[in-house]
C-alpha cells in the first residue's frame, strides 16, 4: 500500500478532546452543560451499538446523555411527541432520532418536526438551506467529518481541488458538496445516472464515495495521487472466518485504490470513528447558540 491511512480513531480522539475542553470551559464560564438526546425506535442492532456509543462519548466528554426509547410499534404520533418534548426541554440542546424507522413512521415528518437550532443531525430542511446559502447552520456529523479528514490529508487547504461526490443523499453527498464548496473546491456530484463514472472519478483530487454499494469503486477509478473518503459501511459475506461470518467493508475496494491514491480512510476504523466525535461537537455548537455564549475562537 502505498497510500498514507487516514486514521479515523486518532483524528476522533483530538476532536473529542476539543470537545471536551470545550465543555469544560462552558461549565466554568457559563454553568452550561450541553445536553445530547438520542431517541430509538425499534431494536435495530446496529442502531442500538450506534446509540449506546453515543451515550458512552457523550458522557465520558462531560455532557448530559439522555437516550429515549420507543417500541417498533410505536405510531408516527408518539414519535413526534417524544420530539416535541424534546424540543421544549431546555435541558436537551442537541438531539436526533436514530434512524431509519420502522415503515409506519415518516422520516421526513420526523426530520420536519425537530426544532432546526436542536437538529444534531443537521438533516432540517432549514439547515440544508443555511448551509447551501453559507449561513451558520447545524452541520450533518458525517459530511463535517469527511472535511476534517480530507484537510487533514491534504494539509488544510482545499482550495482549487476538485472534488468528486458519489451520492446524492440528503445525509452526506449534498452537504458535503456544500461544505467543499465553501472550502473553495471545485464539484462534481456523481448519481446512478451520470455517464462513464470511472472517467469522472479519474477526475477527483478527492473522492468521496457514499452510494452504499460494497467496493463498487475500483483502483482504476482513482487518480494517482488522489485523497479517497470511503463513507459506505456495508457487511458482506466473509466465508474464509467461517460459515455465515460477515465483514465490513466500504464502498471502494480498498486494496486496489490504496496502491494508487496519497492519503485513503479505511473501513472500518475511517469515516464512521468521526460521526460520533462531529455529532458531539453539534450538541457543543447548539448548547452555545441556545445560550447566547461565545464558542472558543479555535473550536
Amino acid at each position: 500500500m502505498s497510500a498514507v491511512l487516514i486514521d479515523g480513531k486518532i483524528l476522533a480522539m483530538a476532536l473529542k478532546a476539543r470537545v471536551r475542553d470545550e465543555i469544560s470551559r462552558l461549565k466554568s464560564e457559563f454553568d452550561l452543560t450541553p445536553g445530547l438526546g438520542v431517541v430509538l425506535v425499534g431494536h435495530d442492532p446496529a442502531s442500538e451499538i450506534y446509540v449506546r456509543n453515543k451515550g458512552i462519548a457523550s458522557v465520558e466528554a462531560g455532557m448530559n446523555s439522555f437516550e429515549y426509547k420507543l417500541p417498533a410499534t410505536a405510531t408516527q404520533d408518539e414519535v413526534l411527541a417524544q420530539v416535541r418534548q424534546l424540543n421544549e426541554d431546555t435541558n436537551v440542546h442537541g438531539f436526533l432520532v436514530q434512524f431509519p424507522v420502522p415503515d409506519q413512521i415518516s422520516q421526513q415528518a420526523v426530520i420536519d418536526a425537530i426544532s432546526p437550532e436542536k437538529d444534531a443531525d443537521g438533516l432540517h430542511p432549514l439547515n440544508a438551506g443555511r448551509l447551501a446559502s453559507g449561513l451558520p447552520a447545524m452541520v450533518p456529523a458525517t459530511p463535517m467529518g469527511c472535511l476534517i479528514m480530507a484537510k487533514h490529508a491534504l494539509g488544510g487547504d482545499l482550495s482549487g481541488k476538485h472534488a468528486v461526490i458519489i451520492g446524492r443523499s440528503n445525509l452526506v453527498g449534498k452537504p458535503i458538496a456544500q461544505l467543499l464548496l465553501a472550502e473553495n473546491c471545485t464539484v462534481t456530484i456523481c448519481h446512478s445516472r451520470s455517464h462513464d463514472l470511472p472517467a469522472l472519478c479519474r477526475e477527483a483530487d478527492i473522492l468521496v464515495a457514499a452510494v452504499g454499494r460494497p467496493e463498487m469503486v475500483r483502483g482504476d477509478w482513482v487518480k494517482p495521487g488522489a485523497v479517497v473518503i470511503d463513507v459506505g459501511i456495508n457487511r458482506i459475506p466473509a466465508p474464509e472466518r467461517g460459515e455465515g461470518k460477515t465483514r465490513l467493508v466500504g464502498d471502494v475496494a480498498f486494496a486496489e485504490a490504496a496502491e494508487i491514491a496519497s492519503a485513503i480512510t479505511p473501513v472500518p476504523g475511517g469515516v464512521g470513528l468521526m460521526t460520533v466525535a462531529c455529532l458531539m461537537r453539534n450538541a457543543v455548537v447548539a448548547a452555545a447558540r441556545q445560550s447566547g455564549v461565545s464558542l472558543s475562537s479555535d473550536f
